[in-house]
C-alpha cells in the first residue's frame, strides 16, 4: 500500500504474526526461524492462489503485519490458509533441533491508511492487540504440541467464521476478550487445531476448550 498524499481510508484483510519464545534463540537460530517462517507462510498463501510479494509487510525480526490486497477472499485466508500454514509447521518441525517453530497468528479486517511508518488506523491496532493477547500465548503455554495459536477478531469472526464459508468450524473457537492500552479488543481463539484431527472436518473430535477464566467472555 503506497502512502498516500490525502489520507484515503480503505478497507482490508490484515494479518500479523509473531514466532513465539524469538528472543531465547541465538543469532544464527533466529535467522533460521525467519526462513522456515517465511517459507512455511509462502507455501500457505501459495496453497489458497496468493502470493505473498503481493502483500504489503511491516516486518519485524520476530514476524510481520501484513495488509492483503483488495479482492483476496476472507474466508480463504481465514479457513485454508491457516489449516495449511499449521501443518506447514508441523512439516517444519519434524526436524526441529533445539527449537521448535512455534507461532501466534491474528486476522482482523477494517478501515487503515498507508502512513510513512506503516498502516495507520483502528485495524493495524487490533490485530496487533490480538497476537499478544495473554490468552492466545497461553494457548501455546499450556499445549506443548501445538505449532500454532490462531485468533480472529469479533468482526471478522461474525462476518466470516460463522457463515460456514470458511473451512474452520465456529465451534472450534473460543470468544476472548483482552484489556490493553486503555481498551478492550474481543476475539475468538481456536482451541482446536487447525490441522490434523481437530481440524472440524469428517471424523474429527470436538475442540479442545481451554478455560481462561479472566479473559473468557460469557
Amino acid at each position: 500500500m503506497k502512502e498516500n498524499e490525502e489520507g484515503q481510508l480503505s478497507y482490508r484483510l490484515l494479518l500479523a504474526v509473531d514466532i513465539q519464545g524469538y528472543s531465547r534463540r541465538d543469532t544464527r537460530e533466529q535467522l533460521h526461524a525467519q526462513r522456515l517462517l517465511s517459507e512455511a507462510l509462502d507455501g500457505a498463501a501459495r496453497g489458497v492462489g496468493l502470493d505473498r510479494a503481493g502483500w504489503d509487510k511491516q516486518v519485524g525480526g520476530d514476524g510481520e503485519l501484513a495488509t492483503l490486497p483488495e479482492g483476496v477472499d476472507p474466508a480463504t485466508v481465514a479457513g485454508d490458509f491457516v489449516i495449511l500454514l499449521d501443518g506447514a509447521l508441523r512439516e517444519a518441525n519434524r526436524d526441529a533441533g533445539r527449537f521448535r517453530l512455534r507461532v501466534r497468528l491474528s486476522l482482523h479486517h477494517g478501515t487503515l491508511t498507508a502512513g510513512p511508518f506503516g498502516p495507520a488506523g483502528d485495524a493495524p491496532i487490533v490485530v496487533q492487540r490480538l497476537l499478544d493477547a495473554a490468552p492466545l500465548r497461553r494457548l501455546l503455554a499450556d499445549d506443548a504440541d501445538r505449532d500454532l495459536a490462531y485468533v480472529v477478531s469479533d468482526s471478522l469472526f461474525d462476518d466470516v467464521v460463522r457463515t460456514g464459508f470458511c473451512a474452520l468450524p465456529p465451534r472450534g473457537f473460543r470468544a476472548v476478550r483482552v484489556a490493553a492500552k486503555g481498551a478492550v479488543f474481543r476475539g475468538h481463539i481456536l482451541t482446536g487445531r487447525a490441522a490434523g484431527e481437530d481440524a472440524g472436518g469428517p471424523g474429527a473430535r470436538s475442540a479442545r476448550v481451554l478455560d481462561f477464566p479472566a479473559l473468557a467472555l460469557g
